[in-house]
């Protein structure tokens, strides 16, 4: 299947908003931004109706799969199911408002919530350790292999250069 573009659906005339009049001064935009940077002409966009873009935008969300329309297969490591519940939980302002430069000092909640998670996932699996990095993927993939390969380093058998992996595996393995 596939969705004719925007600009393909364009028809003169039409247009997907209505603004209100505004009740703000006007503004001289050259009295504000240099004339070197404004444009010469207007953009080149698409003109759509609101209901032809909400149908078209809608036809695009329904070519991705997700878990709302089928089972995803064997090997999809970055599609697994996670409950909406979860996703819901993980958008909490508190978690993702967090500035990823903030100092320490303005983290700890996030510092112990990632903590008491390492916590109880070596209790749950009878683990010595754990880690949150990387969450899923190839990435999460070659991270198991390396823990595997300083386990068996550890032990002496550093030499093992071999893994058994299924055919069903994932493409990256």
């Amino acid at each position: 299947m596939s969705e004719p573009l925007s600009f393909e659906l364009s028809s003169p005339g039409r247009k997907g908003y209505s603004l209100p009049a505004s009740d703000v001064p006007a503004v001289v935009v050259e009295d504000v931004i240099p004339r070197e940077y404004l444009r010469n002409a207007p953009p080149a966009l698409p003109e759509l109706s609101e209901p032809d873009v909400v149908r078209h935008f809608t036809h695009l969300s329904e070519l991705n799969y997700s878990i709302d329309s089928g089972f995803y297969p064997l090997g999809s490591c970055t599609m697994k199911y996670n409950p909406k519940l979860c996703d819901d939980a993980a958008a909490m302002p508190g978690l993702t408002d967090v500035h990823p430069a903030a100092p320490v000092s303005h983290v700890q909640g996030w510092l112990e919530l990632l903590v008491e998670l390492e916590e109880t996932l070596c209790a749950l699996t009878g683990m010595h350790s754990a880690t949150l990095q990387p969450p899923a993927g190839a990435a999460g993939e070659l991270t198991g292999l390396l823990l595997m390969r300083a386990w068996h380093e550890g032990n002496g058998e550093g030499g093992r250069r071999r893994v058994i992996i299924p055919d069903s595996a994932h493409g990256t393995n």
